[in-house]
């Protein structure tokens, strides 16, 4: 890509719904402005650890473990051969959201090598999905998103331009430049001083189209 292009870092779970349409939709933006996403790991189930949830969300966030050690050991992997870590990331998220979101496959270990396979990664990293010895790592990736915009919201964060923010929490997926117009009128936001949030109640489920 250009040199001459922002630099949008954006931190995600591959879990969760809405992280994944605001990541297709900047995968959008991409498309119609002079961005470049940079992918990094954050952790549903760190920033819930210890909170008060349903017993029901326990249970989600006791699957959520396998496909962020995953994420980060291939990041590693990547690092320690001198590569780019995020399109590793990239490669890797698209094909676990694609089989959590589009195709409700389940956390397990067949869905997590058929991602890796699909992403080009070797298989034999499925291995970190229950290993905690990417925790660490997966804490300190997961504290350099949320440190920026508080441990209050979820994913996404992205972080551009010396701003940083949760969302959008957006359904469906924006397409074009209804995507372009939505990312510029974000960002102008985000860099509003003393500007914290704009919200309303969600009226529509999410929509992976």
């Amino acid at each position: 890509m250009a040199d001459d292009r922002v630099v949008a870092d954006f931190w995600f779970d591959p879990v969760c719904p809405w992280a994944w349409i605001t990541s297709r939709w900047i995968l959008e933006v991409e498309k119609v402005r002079p961005v470049q996403v940079r992918w990094h790991v954050m952790s549903l189930a760190v920033l819930n650890s210890g909170r008060d949830v349903s017993e029901d969300y326990k249970k989600s966030m006791d699957t959520a473990w396998g496909p962020v050690r995953m994420a980060i050991a291939a990041a590693q992997r990547a690092e320690e051969a001198g590569e780019d870590p995020s399109p590793v990331l990239g490669r890797l998220y698209t094909e676990l959201g694609t089989r959590f979101h589009h195709e409700k496959k389940q956390r397990d270990r067949a869905t997590y090598e058929e991602a890796l396979e699909a992403a080009g990664l070797p298989r034999d990293l499925v291995e970190a999905a229950g290993s905690e010895d990417y925790d660490d790592a997966l804490r300190k990736s997961h504290a350099q998103g949320m440190d920026q915009v508080g441990y209050e919201v979820g994913t996404p964060v992205i972080s551009v331009l010396g701003s940083a923010f949760f969302g959008p929490v957006v359904s469906p997926i924006p397409r074009g430049e209804d995507a372009g117009k939505l990312w510029d009128g974000v960002v102008l936001v985000a860099q509003t001083d003393g500007f914290f949030e704009l919200k309303r109640s969600r009226t529509r489920g999410p929509d992976f189209d």
